[in-house]
């Protein structure tokens, strides 16, 4: 007789209401007949986005992709814009859609962010921006690369889809650069199942992101400028509104989360984690683990141990953006360039991060990755470097 599986423990699952919370939500949606172009529930969104991450300006667009693409066009951004390799596709498709092209720069293997030394490195003839990203949720150097940007007159727009609610000392890290473009993606701390947000450090970016996610209409018949259809239904307005009081709970759960990871896996050699915050605060959007020579299996063997006990992990973010077709005939893609985002790419393993994971399903995986690394064959074990 066939064992019974255990259920699949998923890498991520979105964070919904009880059904009666947003129900209120989907009244108001049936009375006013209204489902998108900047209807009641999305005026009250942004204005609670505002409120809660401490920041001034911001405008809700259909998900980040298209804020990012917003932004790069409010900004008028043109030739050439530094970036980093080690970060979800769709930081570097928003550049080309743009018409702009991507000048890879490697990442500091502490943070996974991008490395203002080699992003000053890498200013040159057409180069006229910067977009790093704030990897995991780790800030970027906001210091330093705001000082490379003005030195060089050159625009910094950060992708921050995994940077809901992170802060420094001093306030929400999405208030730096000349824009910050941040994910309600379903995956996402925060979600508005497709989602995001332009968070604008002046008025005149602003009102540029809010002409370009509506068409670039200035009025109801005229357009000055080529524009988008960015903007956020209602119904995603309403999820997000349903949300948006329990985040404070889904925090500490992801923090509590980390912490028996963290507690869990201390003892492995060989398996590296990302330093817990200083002087600064995080949402623990995701646990990333790094799998370097020390330890028993490869990365890839225990991602494939994993799935055969049911638990899905996700290799973020392999393969880099400079393996794929469309960027590695660039001169900034090859792997000699790159060597830190190389390494990590080979290395690294995000494991279940969400809200709904339970104490006993988390032990499940702290358990299979302990029983991966005590078990593994000796064929398969790996020396230290």
């Amino acid at each position: 007789m066939e064992a019974t599986r255990p259920p699949m423990i998923r890498a991520a699952q979105p964070l919904l209401p009880d059904m009666e919370e947003f129900l209120p939500y989907l009244r108001e949606i049936w009375e006013s007949r209204m489902l998108t172009n900047n209807g009641a529930l999305h005026a009250r969104l942004e204005q609670a986005l505002k409120a809660r991450l401490m920041v001034e300006r911001l405008q809700l667009t259909a998900n980040a992709t298209l804020g990012l693409m917003c932004a790069l066009r409010a900004l008028q951004v043109s030739g050439r814009v530094i970036t980093t390799p080690f970060t979800f596709v769709a930081t570097v498709h928003a550049l080309r859609w743009c018409g702009l092209e991507p000048v890879f720069a490697d990442i500091d293997p502490d943070t996974l962010n991008l490395d203002p030394d080699r992003a000053a490195a890498a200013v040159g003839p057409g180069v006229t921006a910067i977009l790093p990203v704030h990897c995991f949720g780790t800030p970027c150097d906001t210091t330093r690369l705001g000082l490379l940007a003005r030195h060089h007159g050159l625009k910094l727009i950060y992708d921050a889809a995994h940077a809901f609610d992170v802060s420094d000392a001093g306030g929400s890290i999405l208030r730096h650069g000349d824009a910050s473009v941040v994910s309600f993606h379903a995956t996402k701390v925060f979600s508005t199942s497709e989602g995001g947000a332009v968070v604008s450090a002046t008025a005149d970016t602003a009102d540029r992101v809010a002409r370009c996610r509506n068409f670039g209409f200035t009025a109801d018949i005229d357009t000055d400028e080529l524009g988008l259809n960015a903007k956020l239904g209602e119904l995603n307005a309403a999820l997000g509104l349903a949300q948006l009081p329990h985040i404070d709970a889904q925090r500490r759960r992801r923090q509590a989360i980390d912490r028996r990871y963290r507690e869990g896996l201390a003892s492995l050699e060989g398996l590296s984690l990302l330093p817990e915050p200083a002087n600064w605060r995080g949402n623990h959007a995701y646990f990333p683990v790094f799998v370097k020579d020390g330890f028993a299996i490869t990365r890839d063997q225990l991602h494939a141990k994993l799935r055969a006990a049911h638990i899905d992990s996700r290799r973020y973010f392999y393969p880099l953006v400079t393996w794929h077709s469309e960027y590695r005939s660039l001169p900034s893609a090859s792997a000699s360039h790159v060597p830190a985002a190389t390494r990590v790419a080979n290395e690294v393993l995000c494991l279940p991060m969400h809200a709904g994971l339970t104490d006993d399903e988390q032990d499940r995986v702290i358990d299979a990755v302990l029983n991966a690394a005590s078990h593994a064959p000796a064929a398969s074990r790996r020396m230290p470097a």
